[in-house]
C-alpha cells in the first residue's frame, strides 16, 4: 500500500509529473519555507496553508541534499542540507546554536502544469531536528550546511546518571510521589553477578 495520496499518486504515474521538494525549517524566531527550486506552491501543513518560496531572507536558497543514510546500530537516519544564504546575512542568523534541536521537514509534492495548484498531499519524507549548523566560505562565496537527525534520535539517549529513588525520581516528575513511601529502593541491587556476601541473584 502507498503512503501517498491517490490524486498525488495518480500524478506520479501519468506520462509526464511535474514534481517539486519542500523543506520548512523552525528557526529560533522565525520560520523558513523553501522550495527546491524557483516559483512557489501553496499546500496544508498541521491544517494550516502555508507558501513556500524559492528563497529565504536570511537562508537564502537551496544547494544540495546529501544522501539520506538509514541509522545503524545507535545512529538514527540523518541528512545534510546545503543552502547559499542571502549576502548580507550575519553569520550568527545562519549558524547559531540556539538553532540546535529545530524541527526540519522535508516533503515531496507533484504540480497541476495547468493550474499550478498541488495535487493531491505532499508526502513528508523526513521528519528530523537540526543538529549542528555549519558556514563555509570559500573564493566563490559562502555556503551553510545543515546536519539533519531524525526525531529517533532521541530513543538513544540514555539516562546513565538515573536512579531508583525518590529525589531522582522528583527530579524528573515533580511532586510525584511514587517512590516516596517505597521501602527498599535504597538497597543495592545486583542483577547477574555476585553480591558481596557471595550470594548471586
Amino acid at each position: 500500500m502507498s503512503q501517498m495520496s491517490p490524486a498525488m499518486e495518480a500524478a506520479l504515474g501519468a506520462d509526464r509529473a511535474m514534481i517539486f521538494g519542500a523543506i520548512r525549517m523552525d528557526l529560533p524566531g522565525r520560520t523558513v519555507r523553501l522550495l527546491v527550486g524557483s516559483g512557489f506552491v501553496r499546500f496544508s501543513v498541521d491544517g494550516t496553508v502555508e507558501t513556500f518560496t524559492g528563497s529565504d531572507d536570511v537562508v537564502g536558497v537551496f544547494s544540495a541534499i546529501d544522501t539520506l543514510t538509514d541509522g545503524m546500530g545507535d545512529e538514527a537516519p540523518a541528512l545534510s542540507l546545503t543552502f547559499i544564504p542571502a549576502k548580507d546575512a550575519a553569520a550568527a542568523q545562519l549558524a547559531s546554536v540556539a538553532m540546535q534541536g529545530s524541527p526540519v521537514r522535508l516533503w515531496l509534492g507533484a504540480i497541476d502544469p495547468m493550474s499550478g495548484l498541488v495535487i493531491g498531499d505532499p508526502l513528508l519524507l523526513f521528519n528530523g531536528l537540526l543538529d549542528v549548523a555549519s558556514l563555509k566560505v570559500s573564493s566563490t562565496g559562502r555556503t551553510v550546511d545543515y546536519e539533519i537527525t531524525s526525531i529517533f534520535e532521541d530513543f538513544f539517549l540514555s539516562d546513565d546518571g538515573a536512579r531508583l529513588s525518590d529525589t531522582f525520581h522528583q527530579y524528573l516528575w515533580p511532586d510525584e510521589l511514587g517512590c516516596a513511601f517505597v521501602t527498599y529502593v535504597a538497597q543495592q541491587i545486583y542483577w547477574g553477578t555476585s553480591s558481596p556476601d557471595g550470594v548471586r541473584r
